[in-house]
């Protein structure tokens, strides 16, 4: 099985966890803060239509998703069925779908198989903040884990919002280093020059070091957790600042 294949397995499967979850959506979200669980399902289930849009259409210019109709009334918020029906029809396009077609993103790619990997880790973080909204452990498998890392650190030069404020940040040629405690993954991430940033695989020594599990370490990168209870070796506070600006 392809990886784009293994990826709409994987969509499914966290579909529909979040979709179990998704009961009381009055209960804050304090990883998002200001939404509800209604406003996470709206957002994930707004998020695939768009996908679905942008591959059935084969679209070739940049759309948002908030341009992309959702068929709720206005100020109505999704639920468990409304997020269901999306990710199924998001799944169906998916499979009848080229991964080499061309297709806008907003990643570096241009071809619909960047949209399923992103997909997944949309999902798999917003199911984490449900998870932890209702007081649950989440969990994620270490291999999803390691390509939930490599999936950021691949789309986040391209994500403006975030290179304008890494270019804020005055640590051009930092290095940050990760390193997964439970899984063969160690990645160094260096500051470059307008806000961008590379990145490597491999060990090295950096600036500041985070040594954890890899699902903490995916979690620490998307702003889930903080880097308190890992092993943390350097500038700290350089950490803290680029984790801050970084925010996905």
């Amino acid at each position: 099985m392809t990886n784009y294949h293994s990826q709409i397995v994987q969509i499914e499967t966290e579909a529909a966890r979040l979709a179990a979850l998704a009961g009381d959506l009055s209960v804050p979200v304090p990883t998002c803060p200001g939404w509800t669980l209604a406003e996470l399902v709206t957002h994930v289930g707004q998020t695939h239509r768009w996908t679905t849009h942008m591959l059935r259409d084969r679209v070739q210019e940049r759309v948002w998703s908030r341009q992309v109709p959702s068929g709720l009334a206005e100020g109505q918020h999704g639920d468990a069925a409304w997020l269901t029906e999306g990710a199924a029809e998001m799944v169906r396009v998916l499979r009848e779908t080229d991964p080499a077609m061309p297709v806008w993103t907003w990643g570096p790619d241009g071809r619909a198989s960047w949209w399923p990997r992103r997909m997944l880790f949309e999902l798999v973080v917003h199911r984490v903040d449900a998870e932890l909204a209702l007081g649950v452990d989440p969990e994620i498998p270490a291999a999803t884990a390691i390509d939930g890392v490599e999936e950021l650190l691949h789309n986040l030069p391209s994500a403006v919002w975030v290179t304008k404020s890494l270019a804020e940040l005055g640590a051009e040629g930092a290095t940050i280093h990760l390193h997964a405690s439970d899984a063969d993954g160690e990645w160094t991430i260096t500051q470059a020059a307008a806000g961008r940033i590379e990145w490597a695989r491999g060990h090295a020594k950096g600036d500041v070091a985070v040594q954890g599990a890899v699902r903490d370490l995916l979690l620490l990168l998307y702003g889930r957790r903080t880097a308190d209870g890992l092993a943390v070796h350097g500038d700290r506070a350089l950490l803290d600042r680029w984790l801050s600006a970084a925010a996905f």
